[in-house]
């Protein structure tokens, strides 16, 4: 099975079975890479290869509008003699993070998993392992990291208690974590708050085809998302790498499970991580035995890593533009990089391609790279005018998919479990100091009824003494008394002391 590009000193056609070793479309502004991208998706739609493509411009959706003739289109069909020429469309779905002009995309926080998040978050080494401290600590406990607000909970939660969880899992500084909320605050701001959450979007559902067989085009509207190129980048990486986990080996099939276009590509390896860098490289040598096409798309293939670019079999250049020095080294850093054709100056060609020409490296059936061919792409079937609002919205709530996105959930997550342990807690711990107040109320109502009793005790002592001395004092005169008068009545007479 093939496609069908353009021609070039005839018919040119990529193999599709050399589809899964990826490739690359690159091109100054406006000179034909959108085109190109469409004419891709059409041919593996008519193949029954559903594609992903990321659309930052907004100039994508269309393809699933039946196209129209024109004077450009009718001129590239006659020169490249296209007999019984269609328009037609093609089986669309549209999604969108913010679920505005498009099928709603989440991802739960535990997906994502802690390296992207690290990421997403632009964190620090010792940032990222406590974002790793963190998901063990989820995993170990049985708690469901969903969204932002159950990450911001467990961050409060592990810093109260990080003097005990630093014994276990090592050191957690409060400054680290609070540094990390900070990141989260800018990524609310991002609109984190409407990417994480629940049902997560399940990579299958991107592998489907319509009741005639033709492959959909999955369309992510990123005219939004490119605003926040981390979070953008970070999801692109996501899904193929969740593609690679899920499908299993197929080796080289005749023709691609999905073929993924990533526009802007650059984006997805601005900053990266040497971690996170190292994954993605390999992922993208070994998803193609899962059947997967990765294209990258940008203004030069220098804009991506040589770890990347080295895996790229097919190449798709549209004119690069070099008016600096260093354009100039770039453009013959580029040519050096293609495989050389005697009948063609690939210097030169880059600079003076036309509007919808390009320079087109491919493979063999032997996995060999053909010769440099100058190829004229084909128009697209579909049309070229941009969708309304309205037209939009029709084609996104007539999908098959949307009921199953539209609505978000809130399972009992990491925030209700932990907003209710520590409820539980703060009960216990205001229980605990009720009875310690009572008790201490005790105490000292003993203390004071102690001290009543010993002030009373020696009120009665005193007042005794005072007592046993009045007594004293009156058995002491009586005595006196008595004795006088026994000495008077012995006597007879007063006795005179």
């Amino acid at each position: 099975m093939s496609i069908f590009l353009g021609e070039g000193k005839e018919k040119y056609y990529l193999r599709g079975d050399k589809l899964n070793q990826h490739g690359i479309i690159a091109g100054a502004t406006g000179s034909g890479k959108t085109v190109t991208l469409k004419v891709l998706c059409e041919e593996l739609s008519d193949m029954g290869v559903p594609t992903f493509v990321s659309d930052v411009k907004g100039d994508l959706s269309n393809i699933s509008k039946v196209g129209e003739n024109n004077e450009n289109v009718e001129k590239r069909v006659k020169n490249l003699d296209l007999e019984n020429f269609d328009f037609k469309s093609y089986p669309t779905n549209i999604w969108d993070v913010y679920g505005e002009k498009g099928i709603k995309l989440r991802v739960s926080l535990s997906e994502l998993g802690p390296l992207l998040l690290s990421q997403v978050l632009d964190l620090n080494e010792t940032q990222e392992g406590i974002i790793n401290i963190i998901f063990k600590y989820c995993d170990e406990n049985g708690l469901l990291l969903i969204d932002l607000k159950d990450l911001n909970q467990l961050i409060d939660y592990i810093n109260e208690k990080r003097e005990e969880l630093s014994k276990k899992y090592g050191n957690i500084t409060s400054s680290s974590l609070s540094a990390i909320k900070r990141k989260l605050l800018l990524l609310e701001e991002e609109g984190g708050n409407e990417f994480f959450g629940e049902p997560s979007c399940d990579v299958m559902d991107f592998i489907a085809t319509n009741s005639e067989g033709r492959g959909y085009v999955n369309i992510l509207n990123s005219k939004k998302l490119i605003n926040s190129p981390r979070l953008y980048s970070i999801f692109l990486i996501y899904l193929f790498s969740e593609l690679f986990e899920k499908l299993p080996e197929i080796g080289n099939p005749e023709k691609p499970r999905i073929v993924f276009f990533f526009d802007e590509a650059h984006l997805l390896f601005k900053n990266i991580s040497k971690a996170l860098m190292e994954k993605i490289t390999q992922v993208v040598r070994l998803i193609r035995s899962k059947g997967v096409g990765i294209f990258f798309i940008s203004q030069s293939p220098l804009d991506l890593p040589d770890e990347i670019s080295s895996q790229l079999a097919t190449k798709i250049i549209h004119q690069l533009r070099a008016f600096s020095p260093k354009e100039v080294k770039n453009l013959k850093d580029v040519a050096g990089s293609l495989r050389k054709n005697q009948d063609l100056n690939t210097e030169e060609e880059l600079q003076n391609l036309g509007t919808g020409f390009a320079l087109v490296q491919s493979l063999d059936e032997n996995g060999i790279p053909l010769p440099l061919e100058k190829v004229i792409i084909r128009p697209p079937h579909s049309s070229f005018k941009l969708l309304t609002d309205d037209e939009m919205t029709v084609i996104f709530k007539n999908s098959n998919l949307y009921g199953k996105y539209f609505e978000g959930l809130d399972r009992i997550s990491a925030f209700e479990v932990l907003s209710e342990k520590i409820r539980q807690e703060n009960a216990a711990l205001e229980k605990a100091k009720k009875a310690e107040e009572e008790k201490k109320l005790r105490e000292k109502e003993e203390k004071e009824r102690e001290k009543a009793e010993r002030a009373l005790e020696k009120k009665r002592s005193k007042d005794l003494r005072y007592v046993n001395k009045g007594i004293d004092s009156m058995l002491g005169t009586i005595t006196r008394t008595i004795g006088r008068e026994i000495a008077r009545g012995i006597l007879g007479s007063l006795r005179k002391r």
